[in-house]
């Protein structure tokens, strides 16, 4: 009797055992990204946790970006964690503190003013978190920030604009406050007006949704049926592509074959509606948007090395004109096969940092 006992309290014992092995160890709050090559390393920089903080995901620039970003960490034996806050600063300052406390390794800021993020980036610098953002207007000493040559884009999209119509025309202007990118852009595009009396602005609008391009399209269908006759809008300029998307659909639905857009940014649904035949959307000025998350995962990585890289990075931009695209459909994939200097940069790579991803 004693022995059938003991039979069965070891036997209770080892269903226990695995049974307490097979019990679930929480929930994650954000789904983080598993590194393709997840052998154990021994360069110090392999296994980092990165959290990325974005003020808003929208469209597939954003998709694209995100894309770059992971794509970047896990060759570098990384995981990422995606904050994304639906362009709700305060959320946004949230979910950089929860960042912050849950003592990430790095730490990547998507856009954010310096009111909403000043101090949690400063509690992160103090900890000892290395932060890098991109077009963000954070002013925090000791931190990277990225930017994409913002004025450059806009003169060179307000170029083409002027030469295709001989230096007169009138024109909407799809743009929108309270982004450190936008408000750049809009520096250039004044003293263009300035340079520029021919070129005459009647109208302007513009707001970031959750539905931007919608929201967008129901705008310029309005400006539309206020200037309905042909020759009276002559162009658009839209500061994001998420504008220009827009814009574009309602003309292309009002008929009006006689308004060129014109834009800042780039992404494969932007191509898409670029090469359409006899799209309005004739030019846009752009920085790889995974380009984008792939450099700025480079010098957070370089930070995370203890390198000191500068503190502010200005990115290489792009002119996109749909003359020089093929006929058959591209994505951004394709893109430097036609258009020079775009996608495959080697900004903020080094050494250390191509061995690590050989690795």
């Amino acid at each position: 009797m004693k022995s059938k006992t003991a039979w069965l309290l070891s036997v209770l014992l080892v269903i226990g055992i695995i049974l307490t092995g097979c019990q679930p160890k929480g929930d994650a709050k954000e789904a983080t990204t598993t590194p393709a090559n997840s052998e154990a390393s021994d360069n110090p920089l392999s296994g980092k946790k990165i959290a990325l903080v974005m003020q808003q995901n929208l469209g597939t620039f954003s998709a694209q970006y995100i894309e770059g970003v992971k794509e970047q960490v896990e060759k570098f034996g990384g995981t990422v964690t995606v904050f994304t806050s639906e362009g709700d600063l305060a959320k946004m300052a949230s979910n950089l503190d929860a960042a912050v406390n849950q003592g990430v390794d790095g730490i990547l800021i998507d856009h954010g003013t310096k009111e909403a993020l000043n101090q949690g980036v400063q509690n992160a610098v103090d900890k000892g978190i290395p932060v890098v953002a991109f077009d963000a207007g954070v002013e925090v000493e000791g931190i990277t920030v990225l930017e994409q040559g913002d004025q450059k884009m806009a003169e060179m999209t307000l170029e083409k604009l002027k030469n295709d119509a001989n230096g007169e025309a009138n024109i909407v202007k799809i743009w929108v406050a309270g982004f450190a990118p936008m408000e750049r852009r809009q520096v250039a595009y004044e003293q263009f007006l300035n340079e520029n009396p021919g070129i005459k602005e009647i109208s302007t609008f513009g707001a970031a949704t959750q539905n931007t391009a919608l929201d967008t399209q129901s705008q310029m269908e309005a400006v539309l049926k206020q200037y309905p006759n042909e020759g009276e809008i002559t162009a658009v300029w839209a500061a994001w592509d998420e504008f220009a998307k827009g814009a574009v659909r309602a003309i292309e639905q009002a008929g009006r074959t006689d308004i060129k857009v014109y834009s800042i940014d780039m992404s494969d649904e932007d191509l898409q509606m670029i090469q359409k035949d006899n799209s309005p959307w004739v030019a846009s000025a752009a920085v790889d948007p995974m380009d984008i998350g792939r450099i700025q995962v480079r010098y957070l990585y370089q930070k995370i090395n203890g390198e000191t890289p500068e503190e502010k990075v200005v990115l290489e931009s792009v002119f996109v004109d749909a003359e020089k695209l093929p006929k058959e459909t591209v994505t951004t994939n394709d893109l430097h096969e036609y258009i020079e200097g775009w996608g495959a940069s080697e900004q903020g790579y080094t050494e250390a940092l191509k061995e690590l991803e050989n690795q």
